[in-house]
């Protein structure tokens, strides 16, 4: 059963029904994207609960007939009919309206940053990791989504030891999230003249893309002090205090600025130093854990932590996460049929979520 009381529905519909009178208003820019966006999400949410609540009706409808004492036998055995079939839509829908008012990823509809590194394997690993690259591109180009190449180390032999790119679209990282680990190839080099099948890995990493840090200083977080400028004896600097240093007592981050004769100007530009460090810090910060994001992700390489194995002389390419097995790796590592993987893999992970919200 819904786990949401019917209140809650008629609250999200009502919501959706007041920012569409809100844009219908033409409100400034910020809030126009602010409130379409909100109204997008919305939009599957509010057809769920429309297509649950009609059938709900219908089922009703039927009921009412059934019940009805002078109703002849062929016209029950009709409603009867329909009203099993109301059922099982009624379930279908149900699930849809479950999966819908499950709590979004907040990093889904952005854009996404993809690593992929060659791990065991040599030469034929920074192939593989080619293979793995040129197979995200034509997924993405497929999806319309634009990729751009941040930076690439290239293999002795060709492909890449490592290769970093920005995936740019809506919705990348949800759809490309799920592909961070470690993933296997087994087949026969170009090189290898006994026709032995060799195994090698590469990682991948899928990281939602970071937008700029907004740096909001608390003033009552500044310790400002003004004093003399340090100059010769004599001249204007000693005479005056214009000098500003600023400590930013939550991190203990201090600028001092002298430049300028004007005590304003001088405090306009220690400002705008302390904004530069505070956001640099962010920056490293927000790396750090991007680091360790992407350890959890891919391990080490090794074969063992394997999410994904293609094995080129079976056509075969199997996800080891839900114990699927498809025999098109063509399809698959020409990005063509990527999403056969894919959609199980989110379907798996939203019931997954449904199963946590039911404990």
């Amino acid at each position: 059963m819904i786990m949401l009381p019917e209140e809650k529905l008629d609250l999200i519909l009502r919501r959706h029904a007041e920012i569409s009178d809100r844009l219908a208003v033409g409100p400034d820019s910020a809030t126009f994207v602010a409130l379409s966006r909100e109204l997008a999400e919305l939009d599957a949410v509010v057809a769920a609960i429309r297509d649950y609540r009609n059938e709900v009706k219908e089922i009703q409808g039927i009921a009412a007939l059934l019940a009805e004492p002078g109703l002849d036998a062929e016209m029950r055995a009709l409603a009867e009919t329909e009203h099993d079939e109301a059922k099982a839509r009624l379930a279908v829908f149900e699930n849809e309206l479950r999966l819908a008012l499950l709590p979004k990823d907040a990093a889904d509809e952005k854009s996404a940053i993809l690593e992929i590194r060659a791990g065991t394997g040599g030469d034929e690993a920074a192939l593989f990791a080619g293979d793995l690259f040129r197979m995200y591109q034509r997924y993405a180009e497929l999806r319309g989504w634009r990729v751009e190449v941040l930076s690439a180390n290239e293999g002795t032999m060709g492909g890449f030891k490592e290769i970093i790119v920005e995936i740019e679209g809506r919705g990348v990282f949800a759809r490309l999230k799920f592909e961070s680990g470690a993933h296997r190839v087994q087949r026969v080099p170009d090189t290898e003249t006994q026709g032995r099948i060799h195994t090698s890995a590469a990682t991948v990493a899928v990281l939602p893309e970071a937008e700029d840090v907004d740096i909001d200083i608390n003033e009552a977080d500044l310790k400002i002090d003004t004093m003399r400028a340090q100059g010769a004896g004599g001249q204007h600097v000693n005479k005056t205090e214009s000098a500003i240093r600023i400590t930013h007592l939550p991190t203990n981050t201090i600028v001092f600025v002298q430049d300028e004769r004007s005590q304003h100007k001088n405090r306009a530009r220690a400002m705008g130093l302390l904004r530069t460090k505070l956001y640099d810090m962010q920056r490293q910060k927000l790396d750090a854990e991007r680091a360790a994001d992407r350890r959890s992700q891919v391990g080490s390489g090794d074969r063992s932590e394997r999410i994904r194995t293609y094995n080129f002389p079976q056509g075969r390419v199997s996800d080891h996460r839900i114990n699927l097995t498809l025999y098109k790796l063509d399809k698959v590592i020409a990005g063509e049929a990527l999403d056969e993987i894919i959609d199980p893999l989110i379907t798996q992970h939203q019931a997954d979520l449904l199963a946590a919200n039911e404990r």
